[in-house]
């Protein structure tokens, strides 16, 4: 069986010194690299190719979330968990624009950091408790129909509503009986209508436009 390759972004020497030993005596998981800042992340997970990324938010140089932005306008669709102490509104919610996998606090049990990188790497969207709590709270909220949205032409509009319902891009062209590049030709159209670089930033505007 393959082993999962994890790259870590994070200056803590400390918090990274215990990952590494977790990483490292976890069954069917490997550590390939780790660096203190994300001026080079795309080159660093190019190089690397990791399976899932554990990315802290605050580091200096370039924090996580312009690392986890870089990535994704990159088109990387890397598995990246943000690693962090703090579950407030704003970071979690750029995090999931941005295009992050899955949110776990840096006090996190070891066992369930572990089942998040698996979890992660299964295409799973591994949140602890308190960050879930968060992110039902923030798509709760009413928001105004934005005029980005309303200039989508309704084959757009049912790109982005498949989008928004899990589909992905393959899943998504037999729904619509189209091909896959007259489907990435919707989405490119739908990322520039609405100003934003991923899949993830759609569909969180999406949702927060009531689309669905």
């Amino acid at each position: 069986m393959d082993r999962i390759r994890v790259i870590i972004f994070e200056d803590n020497q400390d918090f990274v010194d215990s990952m590494s030993e977790l990483i490292r005596s976890a069954e069917g998981i490997e550590l390939v690299g780790v660096f203190h800042n994300c001026k080079n992340v795309v080159k660093n997970v190019q190089h690397l190719q990791p399976d899932v990324v554990l990315m802290d938010i605050d580091m200096p140089v370039e924090n996580g979330l312009q690392g986890l932005r870089k990535l994704r306008q990159e088109g990387n669709e890397v598995n990246v968990l943000m690693l962090t102490v703090f579950d407030d509104n704003d970071r979690v919610f750029q995090s999931i624009c941005f295009g992050a996998s899955g949110y776990i606090l840096k006090n996190t049990s070891p066992e369930r950091i572990l089942s998040a990188i698996r979890e992660a790497y299964s295409g799973g969207a591994p949140m602890t408790p308190s960050v879930a709590k968060q992110v039902l709270k923030l798509f709760s909220q009413p928001f105004q129909n934005s005029v980005e949205m309303q200039s989508l032409t309704p084959r757009e509009h049912d790109v982005l509503s498949l989008l928004v319902r899990g589909y992905s891009y393959k899943m998504a062209a037999g729904e619509m009986e189209i091909g896959i590049e007259t489907l990435r030709y919707h989405i490119k159209n739908i990322y520039s209508k609405l100003h934003v670089n991923s899949k993830s930033e759609a569909v969180a505007k999406a949702i927060q436009n009531k689309l669905v």
